[in-house]
């Protein structure tokens, strides 16, 4: 009788399995538009802003930038991450949980800063903007 339960048990999580592939894969298609916000950290320095951005595994290329004296904006797109590499779709999906898709973020700045002075550099996954303040 635990024989049949177990394997019961066993057929079941298998279709629920295949089930909550489909469903997700419907749910996560790269056709659909999604946005998505990137997590940010902001410091005040004495002569400029710093933005850290957490954009792990965006392509440096799928990154645009465009700041204002009072505003800075990122957009970009984190292309879907294969599970598979060199092989087709996976067999089963258990977790989705890093977001990809186009993102962006609008942050209002506390201070005034000089547009043309800004520079950013990518580094182990974060995107830090520096923002020199106009004093």
């Amino acid at each position: 009788m635990e024989t049949i339960r177990r394997s019961y048990l066993r057929h079941s999580s298998g279709c629920l399995g295949g089930i909550t592939y489909e469903l997700r894969i419907q749910h996560h298609s790269p056709a659909r538009e999604e946005s998505w916000t990137p997590a940010i950290n902001a410091y005040r320095c004495r002569d400029h802003l710093v933005v850290c951005v957490e954009l792990a595994g965006v392509d440096r290329q799928e990154i645009e930038l465009q700041a204002e004296p009072r505003r800075l904006r990122i957009r970009g797109v984190r292309r879907p991450l294969e599970g598979c590499a060199g092989e087709t779709a996976p067999l089963q999906v258990y977790a989705i949980e890093i977001d990809q898709g186009i993102f962006q973020r609008e942050i209002a700045l506390p201070l005034e800063v000089a547009p043309d002075g800004v520079r950013a550099e990518q580094r182990n996954g974060l995107l830090w903007i520096y923002l020199p303040v106009i004093l």
